[in-house]
């Protein structure tokens, strides 16, 4: 799904950092080197990124999500959780890549394992964090497909999340 262009206002995913707007292509200097660089505003971290053009589709950049994909990670949210008993150092690392992958099916694989129901014991700090990390970034991604508010994404997607 590489695009080789981007222009001001698309609506892009970076794999580290989620849902960003592009507020146009630079050239910067760098000593002798001239750079053409993305740049790319994160409301949600108050950050903007610089993202050199030949190193775009490198770096994992991408457009939006099809809204084909994001009914696939729905989907994934529906299903039951995979209770692993491996140590938690070790799941944790494998939930931080799958979350900073980008990938929405993955990011929803993390939320679907972490979410704990009312009448489930209540999870610990680090796996509450991952938790809500990664319901964040499906969230954002999932209101900028669905254009709507990230309350409202939220909403639905815990709705969904009640459901399963």
């Amino acid at each position: 799904m590489a695009q080789d262009s981007y222009d001001a206002g698309d609506i892009v995913v970076y794999p580290t950092h989620g849902v960003g707007e592009v507020k146009g292509i630079e050239t910067q200097d760098l000593g002798e080197l001239s750079v053409e660089v993305i740049v790319i505003k994160f409301d949600s971290e108050r950050m903007t990124l610089r993202v050199p053009t030949n190193k775009a589709d490198q770096s994992g950049l991408r457009p939006l999500s099809s809204k084909k994909i994001m009914d696939s990670a729905i989907t994934t949210l529906r299903g039951r959780a995979k209770v692993r008993r491996t140590m938690w150092s070790r799941r944790a690392q494998e939930y931080e890549a799958k979350i900073n992958s980008g990938d929405p099916i993955s990011i929803a694989e993390v939320v679907r394992d972490l979410h704990r129901g009312a009448e489930q014991p209540e999870q610990s700090f680090s796996e509450r964090q991952i938790y809500q990390s990664a319901l964040a970034r499906l969230t954002r991604e999932f209101a900028a497909i669905e254009k709507i508010d990230e309350e409202s994404a939220t909403e639905k997607l815990e709705t969904v999340l009640r459901a399963a």
